[in-house]
């Protein structure tokens, strides 16, 4: 359910209203006009965490990286075999991938070992299933 922010002056925000298709404006009277719109539209809080969400999966690279973590769980260097990028590139992806917890990281002797996540798995059926 949208989080409630604080209410807008009672005023009209704009008047346009009066120009507005019929069935729209009885809808959003019904609402509770542009207020109850507002309402019912998350905090800004909730609207840039879920960009930043989608931003993490709108990248090739990191979602072949968690494609490749779906096999097994596997070091940087196998990882970066996979992408074929610079190890700076892919420190900067797998960052954005672990601040989302779509993956996570472990250190074993010398090793950073990188698995994916429950979140990372539902992350990327919910991409297969949009992308359908």
């Amino acid at each position: 359910m949208a989080q409630s922010r604080t209410s807008p002056p009672k005023e009209k925000c704009c008047d346009f209203s009066k120009d507005l298709p019929d069935t729209i404006q009885k809808q959003l009277d019904k609402q509770g006009g542009m207020e109850g719109l507002l309402e019912r539209i998350p905090d800004p809080s909730v609207i840039h965490a879920s960009s930043r969400l989608h931003q993490a999966l709108a990248d090739p690279i990191r979602l072949t990286v968690m494609y490749s973590l779906l096999s097994q769980p596997l070091c940087v260097c196998v990882i970066k075999d996979v992408v074929k990028i610079a190890d700076s590139k892919l420190s900067y992806h797998l960052s954005i991938l672990k601040e989302q917890d779509f993956i996570s990281g472990e250190q074993q002797g010398n090793w950073i070992i990188y698995r994916i996540t429950d979140r990372g798995r539902q992350a990327l059926m919910c991409t297969e299933r949009m992308g359908k």
